[in-house]
């Protein structure tokens, strides 16, 4: 026991330690206060409903009236029975957000690192390369926390896989289900994605050292074993998996019926998003440098510049106060690079790259190549539309499947943000193994010192050849004038040479460890506790530029983001029914109070969004009618926010006398804008219907009217002499919502593009809609049988492990 606890005891005072310098970093969270991240206060807008229906009802709905007219909550933070391996991930995250998250980055790195049998002293350095990483640090800042929560458990997973190569069977399957399991979980598949194509190139490294050691009996075990641990992991995560599946082919990441924009233009058909959203974020070939020189292209879209600069000066010129120049010039524009906006470069280390580049002459074999072919692929990939690398990206949006279904390429880039670092730390473990190939070394660290060095010395000598002209200064010259295009081009040229000089310090200070220590001038302890404090300095410098104690406000302010304005107290008076269309605040904020046409979410139904585009952007009173937007909320000539009352809204249901037969989604769409969507409905002719009547006599005392509503429940009653055709101003989405026409199930269909419309028979009718997807039932039955199979392999796995360290220590 005794010794086992000496074998520990290292690793629990480095966990305790990753546990410190995450609540160092994020310190305000020690006293109560909370990170604003921009995301975050949108999701909070968006999930405020069904929030508010689990704390009122201790159920849990999987549709939500509050966002784009409704939708389903899979995307918004849906909980669902037996998601075991959801409450793990909650253990794990035991720490206030977001130091939960980078505490995270640090343990998940570390025990890879340590899988690849790296001294603990030296994988902990190497997790805090990984964890304080400027871009992963970023993503907190903004709220990104499904993207963080994702690469968190990426080494992870890298260490299950690289466990099963090495013959460790069963603790390799073990570790792969969990943190596949836990990877899944943060519901975020474009990093999941990028994670399976780093997976692909380190399982093509171990299949040509297989091929060469003639093992590739043991490559096909192991790859077989890991495809039954994804099995097994997909499995725990079922519910969410086929929830999101099903959904997607409704959302806008699936594809699109319509061949034309709103606009009349042709539309690009495709199966995916368009490419040209796609690689909207493309990374500058230029721009591979802030990697290494944090502000080479200025940094953010709002750098502070602080009072002794260029553009602080120009707003004074331009008439602003002292505090009012002071304020504008700590969001000056300085980003100058090729993407639309940045909040902060990606900048990995001056010494990490450093270390990078020396690992290079001396690493060897197949955790080289694997790391580099990462590194290469990931930052080729993140150039997106840029030439000469664009067929790249064309050729993986076209042929690699699902490629096409994420947005942002230069993300893409998370991969190198592993890669690197984790090189870094082997060319540590190379500097201090293998003593007597010290002249090896000494070359090594000669062309490192050149290389890196040269590069910071060259960007220094031409730096007069680039223009520091940024993509968005048109905008700025048209309102502020040239002068001031000017004086940002000025200080774009001081964070250029001040960030150079900087990186260039770092890395003699790192080539001077090195050669101090092969020189035999530095103990191996010491370089290692100076390595850690240089990448601490470097690392943490550059963080603190962009997400910091400032960016703390009150638990209140971050859980109540939304101030009530006049308009909302206004429509909140109105109890009844109906839909709020905002034209003044921001995209979720109206979900907060009511149920919005507005909304913020990465994929919401794919027929709303082109309903959207097409009309309701426009304002096209016709459509917002046939939504039942009661009230649009707007900005009146005095500069207040009132609520417009819209008398015309059609209600919460309506008879129609007549139904017009449409054979194409372009058809559909365009009728809508003539439509008498109060007597009329549009029925798309391609869906079979069985009994199919196209007109319908109305009576005039006909009525049907809403008598219950809660997100995932609406009871209406209905009263008309004749046969009928109903339309609801509620969003149609085929699977999960269930019909009851006095208490008997059936059907309803989509109408209007987008809303829902069935046949009721004459006479009094009670008739209920209720989302009761079988997807979530189905997926918490696979969670349970796949928790409860796992739990009895990890015990089984454990027993044999044991009996056999019993009878080898025998």
């Amino acid at each position: 026991m005794q010794f086992s606890l000496k074998k520990v005891l290292p690793h629990l005072l480095v966990l305790v330690g990753f546990v410190i310098l995450s609540l160092a970093y994020f310190s305000p969270v020690l006293k109560g206060k909370q990170i604003l991240q921009s995301d975050i206060v949108q999701y909070i807008g968006m999930s405020k409903q069904q929030k508010d229906f689990s704390a009122k009802t201790g159920e849990e709905t999987y549709w939500t009236n509050s966002a784009f007219g409704g939708m389903p909550t899979y995307q918004l933070g849906a909980k669902y029975s037996h998601n075991y391996i959801k409450k793990l991930d909650l253990a794990l995250r035991f720490l206030p957000r977001p130091a939960d998250y980078l505490f995270l980055y640090l343990l998940s790195f570390y025990v890879l690192l340590l899988v690849l049998k790296v001294d603990f002293k030296l994988a902990a350095i190497g997790a805090i390369a990984f964890g304080f990483s400027t871009y992963l640090i970023i993503i907190l800042g903004v709220g990104h926390n499904s993207k963080a929560h994702a690469i968190a458990y990426m080494p992870l997973v890298l260490s299950g896989v690289i466990l099963t190569f090495r013959k460790k069977y069963i603790f390799g399957f073990l570790l792969t289900v969990v943190a596949m399991g836990l990877e899944i979980v943060s519901n975020h598949f474009q990093m999941t994605y990028y994670l399976l194509l780093l997976v692909i190139v380190l399982g093509i490294a171990y299949l040509i050292d297989a091929y060469k050691k003639k093992i590739l009996a043991h490559y096909f075990k192991s790859v077989g074993i890991l495809f039954a641990a994804v099995f097994l992991s997909l499995a725990l995560n079922a519910t969410g998996i086929l929830a999101t599946k099903e959904y997607v082919k409704e959302s806008t990441r699936g594809k699109s019926e319509l061949t034309i924009n709103a606009d009349g233009s042709a539309k690009e058909v495709t199966s995916g998003l368009d490419k040209d959203y796609i690689t909207q974020f493309s990374y500058g070939i230029l721009e591979t440098f802030n990697l290494y020189i944090p502000r080479l292209m200025g940094g953010g879209n709002g750098e502070d510049v602080g009072k002794d600069s260029a553009t602080y000066e120009a707003f004074r010129k331009l008439g602003a106060s002292p505090s009012q120049a002071l304020q504008e010039s700590k969001r000056a524009p300085m980003y100058w690079g090729a993407q639309p906006i940045v909040e902060a470069p990606a900048y990995i280390g001056a010494v990490v790259l450093f270390l990078f580049v020396f690992a290079l002459f001396l690493v060897k074999g197949r955790i080289k190549w694997w790391l580099i072919g990462g590194t290469i692929l990931s930052l080729l990939l993140s150039y997106g539309k840029n030439q000469p690398f664009a067929f790249l990206t064309d050729f993986f949006i076209d042929y690699v499947p699902f490629y096409n279904k994420f947005r942002a390429v230069s993300s893409i880039q998370v991969i190198l943000e592993l890669c690197i670092p984790a090189l870094a730390i082997f060319g540590l473990v190379r500097l201090f193994n293998d003593f007597e190939k010290k002249e090896e070394k000494l070359k090594a660290l000669k062309f490192t010192a050149i290389i890196t060095g040269g590069v910071a010395i060259l960007f220094l000598f031409f730096k007069s050849s680039f223009d520091f002209a940024g993509v968005n200064d048109g905008f700025y010259r048209q309102n502020y004038g040239q002068a001031f295009i000017d004086a940002i081009k000025e200080d774009r040229k001081v964070l250029f040479t001040n960030d150079t000089i900087r990186t260039l310090i770092l890395v003699l200070l790192s080539a001077g460890l090195i050669f101090m220590f092969l020189k035999e001038k530095l103990k191996e302890k010491w370089v290692m506790l100076a390595f850690a404090a240089l990448i601490l300095f470097d690392l943490i410098g550059v963080d603190k530029r962009y997400v910091n104690n400032d960016d703390f406000v009150s638990a209140m302010q971050v859980n109540k983001p939304f101030q009530m304005n006049e308009a909302d107290k206004e429509i909140l008076k109105d109890t009844t029914y109906f839909r709020v269309f905002d034209l003044v605040s921001g995209p979720s904020k109206p979900s907060y109070y009511h149920n919005s046409l507005n909304g913020y979410n990465a994929a919401e139904l794919k027929r709303y969004r082109e309903l959207f585009d097409f009309y309701i952007a426009k304002n096209n009173i016709n459509v917002l009618n046939m939504l039942n937007t009661k009230y649009i909320i707007i900005q009146d000539d005095n500069g207040n926010i009132v609520p417009y009352t819209n008398e015309e809204a059609n209600g919460n249901a309506w008879f129609v006398e007549k139904l017009i037969g449409v054979s194409s989604a372009d058809e559909e769409i365009k009728l809508l804008d003539s439509l008498n969507n109060k007597k009329q409905a549009l029925i798309d002719i391609r869906i079979p219907v069985s009994n199919f009547n196209d007109s319908f006599k109305l009576d005039s005392l006909a009525s049907i009217a809403l008598k219950k509503v809660t997100p995932n429940y609406l009871k209406y009653e209905s009263n008309n002499s004749n046969d009928g055709f109903a339309v609801f101003s509620e969003v149609y989405y085929g699977n999960g919502w269930k019909t009851m026409v006095d208490g008997k199930e059936t059907m309803h269909m989509r109408v209007n593009y987008t809303l829902r419309g069935m046949e009721v028979p004459a006479g009094k009718h009670v008739i209920e809609f209720k989302f009761d997807p079988d997807v979530v039932k189905t997926g918490s039955s696979i969670a349970l049988a796949s928790s409860i199979f796992f739990g009895l392999l990890l015990l089984g796995g454990l027993f044999y492990e044991f009996k056999k360290k019993r009878r080898e220590s025998a």
